[in-house]
């Protein structure tokens, strides 16, 4: 879900992120250029730095979904895939804020919010990718993808290749991993 003032504010934070971090003075600094009272700082941002790396994973959450309406390939797979790969190709103006997000997140201290952006992550990619399913596979399909998405989103990370092609071939091969032990379960 979008948020007009939040998405202002991290707009207003990102280019400082890249250089410092997920820090409160960068998200305090961050609140002041977009007019925000003390008030509505905390309103919006309640955990402070937590809920700036919140707000730029829904950020990217929001626009990968929005491209994906454009997107329709026929097979689901395919859907995923692309799915995947125009989340990635969302952060790569920004990989340098998602790698300070990817080291705010591996802190001990924020477990839980990590575990609960991948899912939400993982979620929105296959609503995106038109699954609607509700049953134990809802489950199954979303702990494959979270293993997939994370090792992808590591490897992009750490690719310096202009194009990602590499990261596109890892992306690849991860999801024929998971194609093949879904045939197997389903054998």
């Amino acid at each position: 879900m979008t948020d007009p003032v939040r998405d202002k504010v991290l707009n207003e934070a990102l280019p400082e992120i890249a250089e410092h971090g997920f820090t409160d003075r960068v998200l305090n600094e961050a609140a002041k250029r977009a007019g925000l009272t003390k008030r509505e700082l905390k309103d919006t941002f309640p955990h402070g730095a937590a809920s700036l790396v919140e707000a730029f994973s829904y950020w990217a959450d929001a626009r990968m979904a929005a491209r994906m309406k454009a997107k329709r390939a026929e097979r689901l797979r395919e859907r995923v895939t692309d799915a995947v790969h125009a989340r990635i190709e969302i952060l790569s103006p920004h990989k340098d804020v998602a790698r300070r997000a990817a080291q705010f997140l591996a802190s001990p201290v924020h477990a839980a919010l990590a575990a609960k952006l991948m899912m939400r992550t993982v979620d929105a990619i296959w609503r995106a990718a038109g699954d609607a399913s509700s049953d134990f596979s809802y489950y199954t399909k979303r702990a494959s993808l979270s293993g997939v998405y994370g090792a992808t989103l590591v490897y992009w990370l750490a690719d310096s290749g202009a194009d990602n092609a590499a990261t596109w071939k890892f992306l690849d091969r991860r999801m024929d991993d998971v194609m093949r032990i879904e045939k197997l379960r389903g054998e």
